[in-house]
């Protein structure tokens, strides 16, 4: 995977309304004023998707959202970031899947989260053409298909000799790491946080983990550990690569901005270690705003703040 990267992400797109400036929820009825309130693009899918194509990747979109103003926005913040939203079904039965993020002065933020019409996309929804032209394809969220159907659509681009990555959005609980494991043998690069990492396989260690999940057929493990950065385990070898000190805002869609700065970096013919590193700055560039499509990063600006 070196040169032009085009991208099919697959899954899960959300329309995230960030609050920033909430010390605490008022009781009663009582309002409080905030410093900021922001909608942006998310997703394991629409999040990665948006900061792949501020990489400089080609990406389009497939997934599920409602026929609701909130539908219309997120496809509208996708177009506007250059992502290709075609492939978004269009479901009046469910609303668009949303969450509202309150975020604490220090960067934390709990979240209420709708599942919206995620839970209902199959691969019935995907148009034949998915893979065509594609260089590699990204699957968010293979929980809600389920481990059989991702692992199917994942079979079929690998046997077109397109790579594969796969981020799941669920809490680490063995119970869903049995239901999505027949996507593993089919993934090339697996992009899970470290409490992830830790619950689906109840290892001691975050190495030991990763190695637990590269023995269920995943070529690469790609693990975030927030300020810590991040851990790439392979069969060569396991090695950590450190973040990159900030003044955090929002570490909401940091996941996403990561999976997309190491997918690029991969693209450009980068070992995983130096593409994580490159994750890494992507994830930095977006906790220093507010949502994942915050500021006006690129590729180029990435790579100079690496070397800054």
């Amino acid at each position: 995977m070196t040169g032009p990267m085009t991208v099919a992400a697959v899954g899960v797109h959300v329309l995230d309304t960030h609050v920033l400036g909430i010390e605490s929820i008022p009781p009663g009825s009582d309002g409080q004023l905030v410093e900021t309130i922001r909608m942006s693009p998310a997703g394991t899918a629409g999040g990665t998707a948006v900061v792949l194509a501020r990489l400089g990747a080609e990406v389009r979109s497939y997934g599920a959202v409602g026929t609701d103003p909130v539908g219309d926005t997120l496809l509208a913040l996708l177009a506007r970031e250059g992502v290709e939203t075609s492939g978004l079904v269009r479901k009046p039965e469910a609303q668009t899947s949303a969450s509202v993020l309150p975020v604490r002065p220090n960067g934390d933020r709990p979240a209420w989260h709708c599942i919206g019409a995620n839970g209902s996309f199959t691969l019935e929804d995907l148009p034949g053409d998915v893979l065509d032209g594609v260089t590699h394809l990204h699957v968010g969220g293979p929980e809600f298909l389920g481990g059989d159907a991702a692992g199917e659509l994942l079979a079929r681009a690998r046997g077109l000799g397109i790579t594969t990555s796969v981020d799941i959005l669920a809490p680490g609980d063995p119970d869903m790491l049995a239901w999505i494991a027949a996507a593993l043998p089919h993934t090339d690069y697996l992009l899970p946080n470290d409490e992830q990492v830790l619950g689906f396989t109840g290892a001691a260690s975050l190495e030991e983990g990763a190695r637990a999940l590269l023995a269920h057929g995943v070529g690469c493990v790609a693990v975030t550990q927030g300020a810590r950065g991040a851990l790439v385990a392979t069969a060569d070898g396991v090695v950590e690569v450190p973040a990159y000190p900030i003044e955090v805002i929002d570490t909401t869609g940091c996941g996403d901005a990561f999976s997309a700065g190491f997918l690029r970096g991969l693209s450009l013919g980068l070992p995983p270690a130096e593409a994580a590193a490159l994750g890494c700055a992507t994830a930095a560039q977006v906790a220093q705003g507010v949502g994942t499509d915050a500021g006006s990063y690129d590729l180029a600006a990435v790579r100079a703040f690496q070397t800054a």
